[in-house]
């Protein structure tokens, strides 16, 4: 009965009206989209100047920068999300992001197949995206009660990531990638949920949680996909 109030008077469940709920959705998916072309640029950057080298000889290393790097974008994402400094530093921060990316995409590339593997780990992710995206968008479930359970899920990887810096177990490795995949879907399907509920009303906000799951979920996949179906070392 109060679903139905609240559509009466144009209104979402979380009481922000249709019009800026669909607003904020809008410009969250474009500033998604526009965060693709730094992320590539600073991939392409990073193989092309061998950026990932600086950190090859250093995993612990690798991940205490990122790490930095990333609660230092978002801590100034976040501060200024509500002008447009807000969205400079985002696709500063992606464009970080894809330099970073440069390593995995490095590993791949000298696969003999390691171009297809990172086409079909982009057309996963994007596809995930796409069905996730519709699947909010019609369904009456609700999953923005989620949050609490997918950082305890989000804590826990991290903490299992970190110890197998040191420990090195392949097996470990591919229960971590698949864990995260579907962690990550989760993720995905919390934010845009939110978004369409008018729960979160930043579109730079939404934005941003929504591309660091993108970002992991296709890091992941093409984990996955190099084990897998990956050919040999050219």
């Amino acid at each position: 009965m109060s679903e139905f109030r609240t559509a009466q008077f144009g209104r979402t469940a979380g009481g922000v009206s249709t019009v800026e709920t669909n607003r904020v959705l809008r410009n969250t998916y474009f500033l998604l989209a526009l965060s693709m072309v730094p992320t590539a640029l600073g991939a392409f950057a990073g193989i092309q100047f061998g950026f990932f080298r600086l950190f090859a000889g250093s995993p612990i290393l690798s991940f205490v920068v990122m790490l930095a790097a990333m609660f230092g974008f978002i801590w100034g994402i976040q501060r200024n999300r509500n002008n447009s400094f807000g969205v400079v530093l985002m696709l500063g921060f992606t464009f970080f992001m894809g330099l970073m990316l440069s390593g995995i995409l490095s590993v791949a590339l000298s696969l003999s197949n390691g171009g297809s593997i990172i086409m079909m780990a982009a057309l996963g992710t994007a596809g995930i995206f796409f069905g996730l995206a519709s699947y909010a968008a019609v369904t009456k479930r609700d999953f923005t009660n989620m949050g609490k359970g997918l950082l305890i899920g989000l804590v826990m990887v991290i903490v299992a990531s970190v110890a197998n810096i040191f420990l090195q177990m392949p097996a470990l490795s591919l229960t971590i990638s698949t864990i995260c995949v579907g962690l990550f879907s989760l993720f995905i399907l919390y934010d845009l949920q939110r978004v369409m509920r008018g729960g979160e009303t930043n579109y730079i906000s939404a934005a941003l949680s929504i591309y660091l799951s993108l970002y992991n979920l296709f890091v992941n996949l093409l984990q996955l996909l190099m084990v897998f179906t990956g050919g040999s070392r050219e």
